[in-house]
């Protein structure tokens, strides 16, 4: 293999000729053979265009010169445009801060722009890594500025996702408003209520995830790009520090504003925790809905089997016709990976030291992967799951009318404690909670009819005219 010599401050080394990676990239990769993961496309995309911004804003600045700054954009928009992906080697977690993937970007920006020039590449006079493509740059603002902007990149599909798979929901909310099925509490018969509202139950849940992930990722948008190393603004110039982030945030198209205490900003990692504690509630809210759906749907014969889900694959290598409920399955194992994200990025967080938190690496792969997969599995859940289930009202109606349960309904009139002995005698001689009733002279067929009206007790009563008047 022809390789060329660079150098760095551990000394020289043989890179092959034609990457557009250097030295410290090469380093890095043989340093951190660790998950085997490159790093996150959107993640690789924005740090070109921090990249971008900043010889933009360097040109204003007079910094750097037109030349330079042309041939680094232009390098810059064939890796937002998804060229020369093969060449960022770094490992998705490595040590230092994330000065590794900062180099990783900075030399092959540096190469390409170098041929842009008519250059070769490792000819850094022409267009140097650090000199140049970092010009008023820390990896220690572009690092958590590109995590930032990869996550507002990453939750957009996630909550367009989420609002459908609300809307879904809705939808068989209404499909099942009339299908009369048994509350349960415990795992136990506890009074009637509508399959509709079990739907309904889970899209107002679904709802208020959105705004929970929405208001978390709001703080996405407040970066420390401009402090540089420590938050000092060490190495910028003032048209720098003040256009760095609005640049940026043209070529982004989000609303980006620059913290108010860049110190705060580079060394505090609270914002990442707070938006994956709202994406784990989120998980664990779907898990919950997904262990439902697999008890509602358990059977096909000998479980609840009150509603059908779409049978998606076969369920056993050795049992014939056996179909599992693998689309809920698939969830909630993804909740498990998310809550399991949730305490690194936690740990990561608060292991931060001083001035700098250098675990942002093993935080982002992990926010990164949350947020990816949450949205695969909401993807999934609606299209394979969701829209498909089917409710088998007969058997939600029978259970509900043989069911102890609505002995509920007869406390205010009979007392607590003979519905109690009505609902234990309807269970021990398997007769219905109506049939002893009436046998007893309790009720008349007309006060159980009213009494015992399974849609009455899905609802509040309404107020009558002697109520409003009260």
């Amino acid at each position: 293999m022809e390789t060329r010599v660079e150098m760095d401050s551990i000394g020289t080394r043989e890179v092959p000729v034609d990457a557009y990676y250097g030295v410290q990239s090469l380093r890095a990769k043989e340093n951190f053979q660790i998950t085997g993961n490159q790093m996150n496309p959107s993640f690789i995309r924005n740090l070109a265009r921090i990249k971008k911004a900043a010889a933009l804003t360097n040109r204003k600045a007079q910094t750097l010169s037109p030349k330079i700054a042309e041939a680094i954009c232009k390098a810059c928009d064939e890796v937002i445009d998804g060229e020369l992906s093969d060449q960022f080697i770094v490992d998705a977690v490595q040590g230092g801060a994330g000065t590794s993937a900062n180099m990783n970007m900075n030399e092959v920006i540096a190469n390409r722009a170098c041929e842009i020039l008519g250059g070769k590449k490792g000819d850094y006079s022409l267009v140097h890594p650090n000199d140049h493509v970092n010009m008023a740059q820390s990896t220690n603002d572009v690092i958590p500025t590109a995590g930032k902007l990869t996550c507002l990149d990453l939750v957009q599909p996630l909550t367009s996702e989420l609002r459908r798979l609300c809307l879904a929901l809705y939808a068989k909310a209404d499909a099942f408003d009339d299908v009369l099925k048994m509350g349960r509490t415990q795992l136990q018969d506890a009074v009637p209520m509508r399959l509709g509202q079990s739907f309904h139950a889970y899209a107002v849940m679904v709802g208020r995830d959105i705004r929970r992930i929405e208001e978390a990722s709001c703080a996405m948008q407040t970066v420390n790009l401009g402090g540089t190393a420590i938050g000092s603004a060490i190495n910028t110039t003032p048209v720098y520090l003040s256009e760095i982030v609005p640049t940026l945030s043209r070529i982004t198209g989000y609303p980006l504003h620059q913290a108010s205490d860049l110190f705060d900003a580079t060394e505090n990692l609270d914002a990442f925790v707070a938006l994956s504690g709202a994406v784990k509630t989120c998980a664990l809210d779907l898990s919950k809905m997904c262990n439902d759906l697999r008890l509602l749907s358990s059977g096909p014969k000998c479980g609840l089997a009150e509603i059908h889900l779409p049978a998606k694959q076969n369920g056993s290598s050795i049992m014939p016709g056996k179909v599992n409920p693998v689309i809920p399955e698939v969830v909630t194992q993804v909740a498990f990976l998310v809550a399991g994200h949730d305490t690194t990025i936690s740990m990561a967080a608060e292991a931060g030291q001083m001035e700098l938190n250098a675990f942002e690496p093993v935080l982002f792969y992990n926010m990164f992967e949350s947020l990816s997969a949450m949205t695969g599995a909401v993807t999934t859940l609606i299209d394979n799951c969701i829209t498909g289930i089917t409710a088998d009202r007969e058997r939600c109606r029978d259970l509900c009318e043989h069911s102890a349960g609505v002995a509920t309904a007869l406390s205010p009139r009979l007392g607590y404690q003979k519905s109690a002995e009505i609902a234990k005698r309807a269970v021990k001689e398997n007769r219905s909670v109506r049939e002893i009733c009436l046998s007893e002279g309790l009720l008349t067929a007309e006060e159980l009819d009213t009494l015992l009206d399974p849609y009455a007790m899905t609802e509040p009563a309404a107020p009558t005219a002697e109520d409003v008047a009260v």
